[in-house]
């Protein structure tokens, strides 16, 4: 495992000049395993379990507290007369939890105050999303009431915002209550980023996975302004199965290295395994056997490597990406509509098409370069790269493009990636991340379904720069703020 993994879609757009240049300021994650003492991690899982107390005694008072004010309702009592509904924020929440943690938890000074505080601003937070989901308020699909959090079924993770939260020397880190816990791998990519005084950590998430514990920084890093290798140089980029990645450029396509494929034989041995033993049963109140357990463990840890190899891949690639091109071109795949095709879906869901998105989002911020993303009706495997032309039809099993106006024959997916580079000559503005307007490059012709070819010049200007005539409005790009 890579000794600092970062991973963060925040960044804030500000630059600092020092005389140096400009300095941008950005939010990154740095992750690191750790190798506690048993003792260590005893009381790691004991400050995950109080933060899931915290937040299942809150979610509790809630609960109850609705459940209430329904029962009177249906009682035809008014609604001034019901009983005061609880409030869920998190200043709300922590004063009731100091009234009552001596008898709902007793053992409370064993803990840091913060692993409380985790569990009921988790709380907290939850209840807005469903409160703000239900009245319309949040975008995306509909959030649901919090659940309780299980103790078997959870992943025990806990969060400090304050206390002593440090780096010790290259090997060891420091965690309010829990003190100084041994790192697996070097700290020293953060701890010379400290030591020039160009971060700060802000926070810490211990969290463990597959039986491992890991640790995240949140760090607030100033960063000099950077500029990629070739700034003027323009690559689209489509995203496939058989093929990750195909490039509009000279650049060779990347073989999509299908990590999960490659690991089911063993996957399914050792789900074999598990099934052959004692497990739990919710129904009986039956508790597991000490053998499932073990082997359970182990087809984690299979899972668990498979989500780190395609982790890793995704971030070679697109690091290359953004430290490269001066404006990457991509399209927004509908990826939840995608891996609805019960023939695809472990295909699409193991690429990490989502996942490519985001992180080519904000690396090319940190990069100086820019994202441009088109709307995900743009026609870009069924246009001819040659000259324009549309195809009203084109099936997945059909991997060459064959153009019936100028005969090109091409790759597929090459002749996608080209449609995906033109496009950019029609982007208005220079912002970190654009896409077509809603209801632009339609695959259907706004006249109707008929069946007919639709004919869109490939280049937009002519020859004097203006804009071409036949396309009109059709492939202009509205900015994202």
């Amino acid at each position: 495992m890579r000794n600092a993994t970062f991973s963060s879609s925040r960044h804030t757009n500000s630059y600092q000049g020092d005389g140096k240049g400009a300095v941008m300021q950005v939010v990154q994650a740095y992750r690191f395993a750790l190798d506690p003492t048993p003792a260590q991690a005893s009381a790691l899982a004991t400050h995950c379990g109080a933060a899931r107390v915290a937040f299942n005694w809150g979610l509790a008072v809630v609960k109850a507290n609705l459940g209430q004010r329904a029962a009177e309702r249906s009682y035809g009592i008014p609604e001034e007369w019901l009983t005061p509904p609880s409030p869920w924020s998190m200043y709300a929440l922590r004063k009731a939890w100091n009234q009552v943690k001596d008898s709902v938890a007793p053992w409370w000074r064993e803990c840091s105050k913060e692993a409380f505080a985790c569990g009921l601003e988790r709380l907290a937070a939850a209840l807005k999303n469903w409160s703000d989901s239900t009245k319309g308020k949040r975008k995306g699909r509909r959030m649901g009431f919090p659940s309780f959090r299980s103790k078997r079924r959870s992943a025990p993770s806990v969060r400090f915002t304050t206390g002593a939260i440090r780096l010790h020397g290259r090997t060891h880190v420091v965690l309010p209550r829990l003190g100084r816990i041994k790192t697996h791998e070097s700290t020293r990519k953060l701890a010379r980023h400290i030591e020039a005084g160009t971060a700060t950590i802000a926070s810490a998430t211990v969290r463990k996975e597959a039986g491992r514990w890991f640790v995240s920084f949140s760090v607030r890093l100033r960063r000099p302004e950077r500029t990629p290798a070739r700034p003027d140089a323009v690559v689209g980029v489509d995203l496939g199965i058989a093929t990750l990645a195909v490039f509009s450029d000279d650049r060779p396509p990347i073989a999509n290295p299908h990590h999960l494929a490659g690991a089911a034989k063993r996957l399914r041995r050792l789900s074999r395994t598990v099934s052959r033993r004692i497990g739990p049963d919710r129904r009986s109140g039956r508790r597991p056997s000490r053998r499932w357990l073990r082997a359970n463990a182990a087809r984690n840890r299979a899972h668990h490597r498979v989500a780190a190899l395609r982790r890793d891949a995704i971030h070679r690639l697109t690091t290359d990406l953004a430290r490269t091109y001066g404006t990457i071109v991509v399209e927004d795949l509908h990826v939840a509509a995608m891996v609805k095709n019960r023939r695809l879906a472990r295909a699409i869901s193991d690429a990490g098409f989502g996942e490519i998105r985001r992180q080519l989002g904000y690396k090319t911020v940190w990069n100086g370069g820019r994202l441009v993303v088109a709307d995900r009706w743009f026609p870009s495997s069924k246009m001819c790269s040659a000259c324009g032309v549309a195809r009203a039809k084109l099936p997945l099993s059909a991997r060459t493009f064959r153009c019936e106006a100028c005969g090109l024959t091409l790759d597929r997916d090459r002749n996608a990636a080209l449609n995906l580079a033109s496009l950019v000559q029609h982007v208005a503005g220079s912002g970190s991340e654009t896409q077509n307007g809603r209801g632009a490059d339609r695959e259907t012709p706004p006249g109707g379904a008929g069946g007919r070819e639709a004919s869109i010049p490939r280049r937009a200007t002519g020859q004097d720069g203006d804009l071409h005539p036949a396309m009109g409005e059709s492939l202009r790009i509205a900015e994202i703020q």
